[in-house]
């Protein structure tokens, strides 16, 4: 439905589309340093904790720290933006952003680092979903919504491995604080442009009283959660800290639940979640997201200790998965979200990355990169692209404009705990792989080149189950995006009211 179409009496539809275009590449700019920042310090790290005497056993909080601030506080943050305002929301959490990376770079502790990282993640939770509900605030208009969330998927989906060429050069050849310097560029860019070019609809507010016991349930319920799988990766699925995490989780998060259900303004209004599409996006992405962080981490190592790739050299051998994902977003995806449903994109999309993932599960220490690493990266580009691209629009598109940042917030959540229980997951079902397969064969290895081949020969071994798992993840993913997401063609933008009937959604009048 075009936006004349949509028009109300007395709004005004914005003439200015370049405006929208210009703001478009300062929202893409903020993004793509959010999700950059996952692997880039990644790559840091080992030269981070030599230089600041951090240990072993306290460098996991390098990442801990910032995936429990990201993930305990993005519904709160999503929620701020619909009350402030989200170009203020986005603006702001730039500034803070800049700021906690400045001091990352600056750390001379390891505590002032966990610290800096703590504080990216509380300002990233405010960022990340004031960005997204601005693209689902500011593109109305079918076709370019569809171009809009294309170049949106495709930063959101190749950035990370565009983080691990960035981090090794910058690693290698300047310094591993310019890992978080370079936040501060990035940020301070984004920031005058959102400032200067930046136009929110009007009316879009939820000035609602904050649901304080909802905020204070979902951050410690998230926070337990993600720290739960966290804890398992380093401690065991077992241990006792573990399980109680997992426990306190899931009674943190039903209690959540009970009080969004009976508040008169909750923090996340369950109409958002209940919506059947909606529910099955959030469910889907969120699986997918378990298998890509998982394949991150093993083909790092894969190629880094196994292949003998220098950092630099791994962070090229990671485009043609980033090509695929842009292609797969912007070419495919983008042009075919207007005419077909959304399902027969993402379920598709979900196959074939899963047919890129069984492609890998034939990983052997003598593979060759181009017969094998190369098509297996660019199926699961194309797939991860064409998938992500009509998740992210219509995860946002026909909820009510005060609701934008909450639904904004859920599809990071579910990105954020995806990432967390797919680490812990796959790390754990390798590491159990790998151990299994040394004890088996290190007694027929009599001299230490032999024993150093089988040690490797498991490491290959466990990476190839954990594959294994994240291609039954993916195709559970196919499987939930082609029976739950029901949603039509995205050409017609109709919400739930609460008490779920369905209204046209109004162009906003747009502040000049």
């Amino acid at each position: 439905m075009s936006e004349t179409a949509l028009k109300a009496p007395g709004a005004t539809v914005p003439s200015g589309d370049a405006n929208r275009w210009r703001a478009l590449v300062f929202i893409a700019l903020a993004q793509l340093m959010v999700v950059l920042d996952a692997t880039i310090v990644n790559i840091a790290l080992p030269s981070a904790q030599a230089d600041l005497g951090i240990s072993d056993g306290n460098r996991q909080w390098v990442v801990t720290a910032y995936a429990l601030a990201f993930g305990g506080l993005l519904l709160f943050g999503g929620r701020i933006a619909d009350l402030w305002g989200r170009k203020r929301a986005f603006v702001t959490g730039l500034a803070g952003f800049a700021a906690a990376s400045a001091l990352g770079g600056a750390a001379t502790t390891g505590t002032m680092m966990f610290g800096a990282r703590a504080l990216q993640g509380v300002f990233g939770a405010l960022l990340a979903p004031a960005a997204l509900s601005l693209l689902a605030v500011m593109f109305t208009d079918a076709k370019e919504r569809a171009k809009a969330f294309g170049i949106y998927g495709a930063i959101a989906g190749g950035g990370g491995a565009v983080g691990l060429i960035l981090g090794g050069f910058l690693t290698e050849y300047l310094d591993w604080r310019w890992t978080f310097f370079v936040n501060v560029p990035f940020a301070v860019v984004a920031a005058a442009g959102a400032y200067f070019v930046i136009r929110e609809p009007q009316g879009g507010r939820n000035r609602s009283p904050l649901d304080i016991p909802g905020v204070v349930l979902s951050t410690l319920g998230l926070v337990a959660l993600v720290y739960g799988f966290t804890r398992a990766e380093s401690d065991g699925w077992g241990d006792s800290v573990t399980i109680g995490m997992f426990v306190a989780s899931a009674v943190l998060l039903l209690s959540f639940v009970l009080v969004e259900s009976r508040v008169k303004a909750p923090l996340l209004p369950l109409r958002v979640v209940r919506d059947r599409s909606r529910g099955g996006i959030y469910l889907s992405l969120g699986l997918a997201i378990i298998g890509m962080f998982g394949l991150f981490l093993f083909l790092t190592y894969y190629l880094q200790v196994v292949k003998g790739y220098s950092p630099v050299k791994t962070g090229f051998a990671f485009l043609p998965m980033v090509a695929g994902m842009i292609t797969g977003s912007t070419q495919i995806g983008a042009r075919l979200m207007t005419r077909v449903p959304a399902r027969l994109l993402m379920g598709p999309g979900f196959l074939v990355a899963g047919l890129g993932m069984l492609l890998l599960t034939q990983l052997e220490i003598g593979s060759s990169y181009a017969t094998l690493l190369l098509p297996a990266m660019v199926l699961l580009g194309l797939g991860m692209g064409t998938a992500f691209m009509p998740a992210m629009s219509l995860a946002t598109q026909g909820v009510l404009p005060r609701d934008a940042g909450v639904a904004s917030a859920m599809v990071n959540t579910s990105q954020q705990v995806g990432g967390a229980i797919g680490t812990a997951l796959l790390n754990t079902v390798a590491a159990s792989a790998t151990t299994s397969y040394i004890a088996g064969h290190i007694a027929g290895a009599t001299s230490g080149p032999q024993r150093q081949l089988v040690q490797l020969q498991g490491m290959v071994h466990g990476y190839s189950t954990a594959i294994w798992c994240a291609v039954g993840i993916l195709m559970l993913a196919s499987l939930i995006a082609f029976t739950l997401v029901n949603a039509g063609r995205p050409d017609t933008t109709r919400v739930a009211s609460g008490e779920g009937a369905q209204d046209e959604v109004p162009v906003p009048v747009v502040a000049h």
